[in-house]
């Protein structure tokens, strides 16, 4: 059947490509995603890597499967971005009436998004979902483009040496020299592993969280977080690292009278939130996403509203009269 499909393809019938590339959309979507840490970048890279294999289809010779294909594509198309220099620029911080305190020091990664765990699919389970954490794709970030493809390829997806030499035009010695280094520098730049998704520990650090971000307790909140604690907002470049910098940070937003309701949802295997202003309008305030490490909060990072489509949450609540 594949092979008849690919013949069809060959020949320019364009339903034969689509039953043939098909199954591999989402993981390759998810692939561009750890690779380039943006959603949007991966999304735009995915139909990129599409229309070069459906241009590239007559030239297919079948010495590897589709799959391998396609990854070979889509690997060096991320790379290309990679190296780009349009990457998603720093924005300024601009939450009305809260004066941002000092900052431990200034991130790097601007372009920086969660994954929705929709996107992901339910077959996902929460061995995978560690090669997509949040914290996992931000460490990744630091690694020079080869060294990402290099232990993507081989630690993640599992491809052979030889393999991936080939996808990279380059030789199995180089390939794990590269990740033999990736390794070395993601041991330093990963956490502790996180409780299951759904467990007892989970539920409960959620509620509280959410019981104290709701109120605006920052005791109560700060007592959540981990000695060393790291909140960060990309694109906005300020970073906070350490409870008592936390602390400042949130006293200063709470101090402000800003409240937010938190709608949940997910991202990256993790707890996230829709956060929306309370008032009368009720529009859309920042998407939370926590890290947790053990029974406590270890990173949490907020995003703008632009991704709230991909999560399917609304941009404004209804207002409290009509609910």
């Amino acid at each position: 059947m594949t092979q008849e499909l690919i013949s069809r393809a060959r020949a320019g019938d364009g339903e034969a490509f689509r039953e043939l590339t098909e199954p591999y959309r989402r993981e390759l979507q998810v692939h561009c995603y750890r690779m380039l840490g943006s959603l949007q970048d991966a999304e735009d890279v995915l139909q990129d890597t599409l229309l070069a294999a459906w241009r590239g289809i007559a030239a297919f010779e079948g010495r590897a499967s589709i799959r391998t294909w396609l990854y070979r594509i889509a690997t060096n198309r991320c790379l290309n971005a990679r190296r780009s220099a349009s990457r998603r620029p720093p924005e300024e911080f601009a939450m009305p009436s809260v004066e941002p305190p000092e900052p431990t020091r200034y991130g790097e990664i601007a372009w920086l998004e969660p994954y929705p765990d929709a996107l992901l699919g339910p077959e996902v389970g929460y061995e995978q979902t560690e090669g997509i954490s949040l914290a996992f794709v931000t460490a990744l970030q630091a690694l020079s483009p080869r060294q990402v493809a290099v232990l993507v390829l081989r630690d993640v997806l599992g491809f052979r040496a030889a393999e991936v030499a080939e996808m990279l035009d380059s030789t199995v010695e180089s390939v794990n020299s590269g990740l033999k280094r990736a390794r070395a520098s993601l041991r330093r730049l990963t956490p502790e592993r996180e409780p299951a998704p759904g467990s007892a520990v989970e539920q409960a650090l959620v509620a509280e969280f959410v019981t104290a971000y709701e109120s605006g307790d920052v005791e109560r909140l700060v007592a959540l977080f981990t000695d060393d604690v790291f909140v960060s907002m990309p694109p906005i470049p300020l970073e906070y690292e350490g409870r008592e910098a936390a602390a400042r940070l949130f006293a200063t937003i709470f101090g402000s009278g800003r409240r937010v309701s938190l709608v949940p949802t997910r991202a990256n295997g993790q707890p996230a939130f829709g956060a929306y202003l309370r008032g009368a309008t009720r529009h859309g305030g920042g998407l939370f996403v926590l890290t947790l490490a053990g029974d406590r909060i270890s990173a949490f990072t907020r995003f703008d509203t632009s991704l709230f489509p991909y999560f399917g949450l609304p941009r404004s609540l209804p207002d409290a009269g009509d609910e």
